[in-house]
């Protein structure tokens, strides 16, 4: 790293919207460890934590810390409910993931150069089964934004 420029980051937010009820969800940090969430409501479960910044890539933003889970080239972050978000009884088992590479350079930029911004992204919490959310999750099915934090 350079001497001269300072690490930036990003401050992030997920929410699902319109979980099914009873199932628990959780941000995946690293291999196996979860973030719980900031606020929890009947209709919308947030998540809030932050990503560095790295070299651009050509396919979209470099974003990368203990959230960001794979290669450089199909970084994404992982949403686990039921028994992989620590809910042992759950009779489900899935993970959503969210690719990072959707986001808009111009997104990520206004981000970095803002500290009350975060990169909010609204993810639908069910699936036509009437299960959790899981898979890779189609980009043109959440819209990722940039707001203010508002403390």
């Amino acid at each position: 790293m350079s001497k001269d420029k300072p690490t930036q980051t990003v401050r992030m937010r997920v929410i699902v919207v319109a979980p099914p009820p009873g199932v628990r969800f959780a941000v995946q940090r690293g291999r196996s460890e979860l973030l719980e969430p900031s606020a929890e409501h009947v209709d919308a479960i947030q998540f809030d934590f932050s990503l560095r910044l790295g070299s651009p890539l050509p396919e979209g933003p470099n974003l990368l810390g203990e959230f960001a889970q794979g290669s450089p080239s199909d970084r994404f972050v992982y949403v686990n409910s039921g028994t992989l978000a620590g809910q042992t009884e759950s009779c489900w088992s899935r993970r959503a993931k969210l690719k990072l590479a959707s986001i808009p350079h111009s997104i990520v930029e206004a981000a970095a150069s803002k500290a009350e911004a975060i990169i909010e992204v609204r993810v639908p919490g069910t699936m036509g089964d009437g299960g959790p959310v899981c898979a890779s999750v189609k980009p043109q099915t959440v819209v990722w934004r940039l707001v203010q934090n508002i403390a």
